[in-house]
């Protein structure tokens, strides 16, 4: 049948699954907005306040369901504002496809009205971009675009498409949704040395990464663990891997990480690397991270083997694959002297945090609304202290219920990624947690929420200053605050009564309680004003470029 190149582009993300889109029109993508209203019966456009925040919805839709996330922005400035989230998609592994409009062909290169060459743009932070100057091209480079973005390590892929391609007319053929390429297939010598290191090692430990969560291999990791009775500890990625409650789950690793798991990392005699990258925030100085051990590294992505830490041995694969494979090779063992040495580190070194009722403590803040949210519920995240203190308490034990910004540390992620979570997983609640600094990024994604009838619950840890940056200040440049107390007299609650949604003030844990229980009852958005003490800081903290030896606990 013969389509146009708007049609075609509606009938090929039907075809991947692609049953929901978000984004924001413009004159280079207006052919395809037409064809948008004519198929709403079919796919559901969600248009955000900003580009950005599209982008970051299509992640957030990606992470809450391993599915590959949509998004779609005109010409010109609309792409560029894209470039932030897709950044983002692209330091996570999440799998993204971005539709970008642009001016028509004779146009190009012409300096026309929003021109830009975006695919130029976006190259260093995509696995791959296109550019469509034919329309017979279109519905396979969807196709190829989709089977990328899902195929070995995830993540964004860009296709841009001048507007008179997506108004010329061609023969259209359906065709089956596209599949993951296959991996290469697992060595069963390297699973033997694998297992072998394993069954040979006193004092193993594990630290996983986002790789565990997107590969689906969460209930395998656990039951190589309790078979092998091997401790594991997780990058910020891995977070809803193991439930909290696991007693060999030692928990976050790293900068803001547990002491007791840096020690465990530290003095392991074997450190098992699955599905992470042993980024700077982890091993916070290279050549000195985990080097009495031997390192096994399993990783779908060849690159990053071997580029920050050196490994003994190592497997490029899919985990899930890797782990099914090795556990029947591995003993049954027990290391009771190693886990009672982990268990001594616990008690003498983890940081304790003090509770206080009188006030609102950012670890009372985030133990409330693990209680008052179920397992399956998704929490999100911007960049800041907030983050980490969720990342420390919130208790996320179901893989994809914790959404945040890892490697770029996108302040401005979390609403956008709140409200992709919620479109995506109507039946469950979602709670974004921000702070007074990354709420200001990007707060027009209230009015999203609002026309959607989302029942997004922000809850803003609010100390009044750019709290991360601030502390370091405190702790390193000899308390000189430089543009981190802003001054602003926001009030949240007023400002989520003008956008439509309703707004909450508290100053006490008792009063949080109150209103987030007010808040899990309501059929639309949500803002908590939380207010919090701009001293409270995020502990344990390692300095950059320092080591688990150099960590401030107090």
């Amino acid at each position: 049948m013969k389509l146009n190149g708007s049609q075609i582009l509606i009938e090929a993300l039907l075809e991947q699954g692609a049953d929901t889109i978000f984004g924001y029109p413009g004159g280079a993508v207006l052919n395809i907005y037409d064809e948008l209203y004519k198929n709403s019966d079919r796919i559901t456009h969600i248009m955000t306040a900003h580009e950005q925040g599209a982008a970051h919805a299509a992640d957030g839709f990606a992470r809450a369901t391993g599915k590959v996330g949509v998004v779609l922005a005109t010409s010109g400035p609309g792409a560029t504002n894209l470039v932030t989230g897709i950044a983002t998609a692209y330091m996570d592994s999440i799998p993204m496809v971005a539709i970008t409009g642009n001016v028509g062909i004779p146009a190009i290169g012409r300096d026309s009205f929003q021109e830009v060459y975006i695919a130029g743009i976006t190259m260093p932070i995509t696995k791959h971009n296109f550019v469509v100057r034919e329309v017979e091209n279109l519905a396979d480079t969807v196709r190829l675009a989709f089977e990328i973005a899902m195929s070995g390590r995830p993540g964004p892929v860009l296709i841009d498409i001048p507007k008179d391609v997506t108004a010329a007319e061609c023969e259209y053929e359906p065709k089956p949704a596209v599949k993951p390429r296959p991996l290469p297939k697992v060595k069963p010598e390297d699973i033997r040395q694998m297992a072998d290191m394993i069954n040979a090692s006193e004092r193993p430990t594990i630290f996983f990464g986002g790789g565990v969560i997107s590969s689906g291999a969460s209930d395998v990791l656990k039951e190589l663990m309790h078979k092998a009775e091997i401790p594991a500890c997780h990058a910020l990625m891995g977070i809803g891997g193991l439930q909290t409650d696991d007693p060999l789950n030692l928990g976050m690793i790293g900068m803001h990480g547990w002491v007791s798991a840096g020690r465990a990392a530290e003095k392991a005699d074997l450190l098992i690397a699955l599905g992470t990258r042993f980024s700077d925030r982890v091993a916070t100085k290279m050549g000195d991270f985990a080097n009495k051990a031997k390192i096994i590294q399993i990783d779908i992505d060849n690159s990053e083997i071997d580029k920050n830490i050196a490994t003994d041995f190592s497997i490029t694969a899919d985990v899930r694959e890797v782990l099914e494979a090795v556990l029947p090779l591995v003993n049954e063992n027990k290391h009771g002297a190693w886990l009672e040495q982990i268990a001594t580190w616990k008690n003498r070194l983890d940081y304790r945090p003090v509770d206080n009722d009188s006030v609102i403590r950012p670890h009372q803040l985030m133990r409330a609304i693990n209680e008052a949210i179920g397992e399956n519920d998704i929490v999100a995240t911007d960049v800041g202290q907030h983050q980490m203190w969720a990342a420390q308490f919130t208790g996320r034990r179901i893989p994809r219920t914790f959404l945040s910004s890892g490697g770029l540390g996108t302040m401005g992620y979390g609403y956008g990624a709140a409200i992709g979570a919620q479109i995506a997983c109507p039946d469950k609640k979602v709670v974004h947690v921000t702070g007074d600094g990354s709420f200001h990024m990007n707060l027009n994604e209230m009015c999203t929420a609002v026309s959607y009838h989302l029942p997004v619950i922000t809850v803003i840890t609010n100390n009044e200053v750019l709290g991360m940056v601030r502390q370091w200040q405190t702790s390193l440049y000899g308390k000189r605050y430089s543009s981190t107390d802003p001054h602003r007299q926001t009030d949240y609650v007023k400002l989520a009564e003008a956008f439509g949604a309703t707004g909450y003030r508290c100053r006490t844990i008792a009063e949080f309680r109150e209103v987030m229980a007010k808040a899990m009852q309501a059929d639309g958005p949500v803002i908590i004003d939380a207010i919090v003490d701009k001293d409270e800081r995020v502990l344990p903290f390692i300095p950059a470029g320092q080591t688990i030896r150099n960590v401030i606990v107090d």
